[in-house]
């Protein structure tokens, strides 16, 4: 029988977010009823987040130990729970389709989110977190003042900020710059090696709202491994990729992104370049998501189909022409995490095999979620749930004592560092590296 049980690859539908059935209260409490039953029956995803055993314990504690006796007004708590990192449906449920039981347990909580932003019970607070781009033009200019408000040393105004915007108070906060990673890669170009065996290669590097105004050395790390192996860069910022608005359900925010930046980037598709994203939610966002938002946009179709994660357009460029000479061995190892968002994008794992071409390469591969999810786990009623979800990764990286902690997702690797302070005993490293920030290290390039 064609397609029957799950022999045939994972693959997801559409979002049918304009129509009004998908944001439907009774409609989608329903579609809740028949996953968390089939989950109910199964309980293979016990361990991967907080929403599981959120949902198997209300069914437990029910008269009857089923879900008949579970009110719909609890599934509010299960959904909650969702960190939309993915792992149920890419690594643990046999029911996803092509299985007749058609079960995406994600893209139901997105659905269930969808519903409650149209109800207006999404508060103006968590919204307005979501504004990633406009809150970041504001604290830009005076960085340095508001770095040290957001600072967790910084008692009185955290617990301000807490009761005001709900994030909690010992949560760890991404960095402002002052200049963003356009505007500075633009005041200071880089010279392309022509003797690569990859020269003649273009790329387009989407900032990302994170690596244009948190964290620009990540982009600087990846222009520099690149002209190393001579691939010529542009670097194209046209908004956020949705990701915060996608985590709320706001979809029509993020098709109005995905449309600008789709938009933006096919000139340069068109040219021959490769569009490479620099954060593994932002490329997931890109490759997978935004195709299911637009299905029948010819742009988001395309870049789609030339976005590459950062790692795995170097493992691309090793593999085909070679990478050029120069890398070195990097001192005390390194506590290599997984990002959720980058094992989503089913691409193997391109961190570790980039890293791998490293001389003398001491890696520790820790393959679990980080149990940050983005913003969710910032906020006061997620914060100690997420060191929870996380704390076997921390204890992984702190048992493996390498000098360096690393994960694709900068904001998991800063979490990862919370739950190894909370270790008793533990000394933390200064800070946690994007991957490919260690393998400009190896090249004896860094950002400036």
């Amino acid at each position: 029988m064609a397609g029957e049980g799950s022999l045939g690859a994972p693959m997801r539908r559409p979002l049918a977010w304009q129509d009004p059935d998908f944001t439907d209260r009774a409609k989608v409490e329903a579609e809740c009823r028949r996953v968390f039953d089939i989950c109910h029956g199964c309980r293979r995803c016990f361990n991967l987040c907080d929403s599981f055993p959120r949902l198997f314990d209300l069914i437990d504690a029910a008269p009857s130990g089923e879900l008949e006796d579970v009110s719909d007004k609890d599934f509010k708590r299960v959904t909650d729970a969702c960190t939309l990192c993915d792992m149920c449906f890419m690594t643990k449920c046999p029911y996803v389709p092509p299985h007749e039981f058609d079960l995406d347990f994600p893209h139901l909580m997105l659905r269930y989110r969808a519903m409650e932003l149209k109800e207006k019970q999404v508060p103006l607070a968590a919204r307005e977190l979501t504004e990633t781009d406009r809150n970041a033009r504001l604290a830009a200019p005076m960085a340095p003042l508001a770095n040290w408000a957001m600072d967790t040393k910084n008692k009185p105004v955290r617990t301000l900020m807490e009761k005001a915007t709900g994030v909690d108070r010992e949560a760890a906060l991404p960095k402002f710059h002052g200049k963003t990673f356009a505007a500075a890669a633009a005041a200071d170009p880089v010279e392309v090696n022509r003797e690569a065996p990859a020269f003649g290669r273009k790329a387009v590097l989407y900032a990302t709202c994170y690596g244009n105004y948190h964290n620009p050395q990540i982009g600087f790390a990846t222009r520099a491994v690149l002209a190393r192996n001579g691939v010529e860069t542009e670097i194209v910022y046209p908004t956020c990729c949705g990701m915060p608005k996608f985590e709320h359900g706001d979809l029509a925010s993020v098709a109005k992104r995905a449309r600008k930046v789709a938009g933006e980037m096919r000139p340069w598709i068109e040219k021959g370049y490769a569009v490479i994203a620099l954060m593994p939610s932002c490329a997931l966002m890109l490759k997978f998501e935004w195709p299911l938002v637009l299905p029948d946009d010819a742009d988001v179709k395309r870049l789609s189909e030339a976005t590459l994660d950062v790692t795995e357009y170097v493992v691309d460029i090793a593999l085909k022409e070679g990478l050029a000479e120069g890398l070195s061995s990097l001192d005390g190892g390194v506590a290599m995490h997984l990002a959720c968002h980058a094992r989503a994008q089913n691409m193997g794992q391109k961190a570790v095999e980039m890293l791998r071409l490293i001389p003398e390469a001491d890696l520790q591969v820790i393959e679990r979620c980080s149990g940050h999810g983005g913003s969710w786990g910032i906020m006061k009623e997620n914060f100690e749930t997420a060191l929870k979800v996380g704390k076997p990764v921390a204890r992984q990286a702190a048992n493996g004592k390498k000098t360096h902690v690393a994960s694709e997702c900068p904001l998991a690797g800063q979490h990862i560092l919370q739950g190894m302070a909370r270790l008793d005993g533990e000394t933390v490293p200064d800070r946690a590296f994007h991957p490919i920030e260690l393998f400009a290290r190896a090249y004896g390039v860094s950002a400036p």
